[in-house]
C-alpha cells in the first residue's frame, strides 16, 4: 500500500501541475497529462487491490475481525473517494462534461483519507 500511495501522490503532483498550467493560461503538456493518467490508473488499481487484501490479512494472518479498526474505516473512505475520482477523471478523459473541480476535490480528499489510513494502520503492524 505504501507503493500505491506513493504512486497516487505522484499522480496528484502531476494533476496539480496540469491545473496550474490551465489556470495560468499556459499551454498544457500532453506528456504531463499522459503521466498523470498512467500514474493515477496504476495507483488506483493498486490501492483497490490493497483494500481487498486488507480484510483478508486481518482474518487469515492476524486472526482478527476484518473491519474493527479506524484504519479500515479510513481505508474504506479513501477507496470510495478514489473510485469517485476515477469516475470523474474518466469523464474528463473522454470529454464528457467538465467535472474538473469535483475531480480535483475528490482526488485531494482521497489522498488525505489514504494518508490518515496509513497513519492509523501503523498500530496494526506486527
Amino acid at each position: 500500500m505504501a507503493a500505491a500511495l506513493a504512486t497516487l501522490l505522484l499522480a496528484l503532483r502531476a494533476g496539480l501541475a496540469l491545473r496550474r498550467a490551465r489556470l495560468g493560461a499556459r499551454p498544457r503538456s500532453l506528456a504531463l497529462r499522459r503521466r498523470h493518467l498512467r500514474l493515477a490508473k496504476v495507483g488506483v488499481a493498486a490501492a483497490a487491490l490493497g483494500f481487498a487484501g486488507g480484510p483478508a490479512s486481518m482474518v487469515w494472518l492476524r486472526g482478527r475481525e476484518p473491519f474493527d479498526s479506524v484504519h479500515s474505516l479510513l481505508g474504506g473512505l479513501a477507496i470510495l473517494l478514489f473510485a469517485a475520482t476515477a469516475v470523474l477523471g474518466r469523464r474528463l478523459e473522454r470529454a464528457r462534461g467538465n467535472p474538473r473541480n469535483a475531480h480535483a476535490l475528490c482526488g485531494l480528499l482521497a489522498i488525505l483519507a489514504a494518508c490518515a489510513a496509513a497513519m492509523a494502520g501503523l498500530v496494526l503492524l506486527p
